[in-house]
């Protein structure tokens, strides 16, 4: 099955039916209290819910990208860009594999610089396509969609604006086009999309072929 989303380094441009030791004395070797770290409580207490990354953007200078998954939130904001948030409807069960926790758009409230917009997730299927999310404000439109196993996509009226990673921790990359002229705001909602529902998906025939390998016996 197509996931939500893909770890990834780089960002692969493909065409989508649609349209990226020196072992040291270390001054804690003897505090006293080392003894009574429980590495087990460590390990089940999990991710952090609140991440925070900052990123330089080659167009943009630096933005900051804040992920709450457990309230399901996330906020891009940066000096060159406007203000846009993300969040989940109170009371609205997450799913683990989809960091703002939904795809249903009717449970979820996107506002740019304070102004509501409509966001529109697909469910997520078998195809790319099933995983695009769509994006309505001021008369425009935007739609981030899959075109890899680790990226996706970012469409402006039909426009190829750039190609978006991220593996759902909050880090988004991006790779604008050369012959792109993206916006301030274009890039706000990029990262904010790719931070709330991750990038990328496998092809159908990949899927396909995972899913007659579980039919089989052994």
């Amino acid at each position: 099955m197509p996931k939500d989303p893909a770890p990834t380094t780089s960002l692969a441009k493909k065409t989508d039916e649609d349209a990226y030791d020196a072992h040291e004395d270390h001054p804690y070797d003897d505090h006293d209290g080392y003894d009574d770290y429980d590495a087990d409580e460590y390990e089940e207490s999990g991710p952090r819910p609140v991440v925070e990354h900052t990123v330089e953007d080659d167009r943009f200078g630096a933005l900051t990208v804040r992920l709450d998954s457990e309230r399901g939130e996330v906020t891009v904001t940066g000096e060159r860009v406007p203000r846009v948030e993300l969040w989940r409807a109170e009371g609205t069960e997450g799913e683990d594999h989809i960091p703002v926790g939904t795809r249903d758009g009717a449970r979820l409230t996107l506002t740019v610089d304070g102004e509501e917009a409509v966001i529109d997730p697909a469910k997520g299927r078998l195809t790319r396509r099933s995983y695009r999310v769509d994006v309505r404000y001021a008369e425009r439109s935007w739609r981030l969609v899959p075109d890899s196993i680790p990226g996706s996509r970012l469409v402006r009226a039909g426009a190829y604006l750039g190609d978006f990673s991220s593996d759902g921790d909050g880090k988004v990359l991006v790779e604008w086009r050369e012959d792109a002229e993206p916006e301030a705001l274009d890039a706000a909602l990029g990262y904010t999309l790719a931070a709330a529902f991750g990038t990328g998906a496998q092809p159908l025939w990949m899927t396909a072929i995972e899913m007659v390998g579980d039919l089989l016996p052994g």
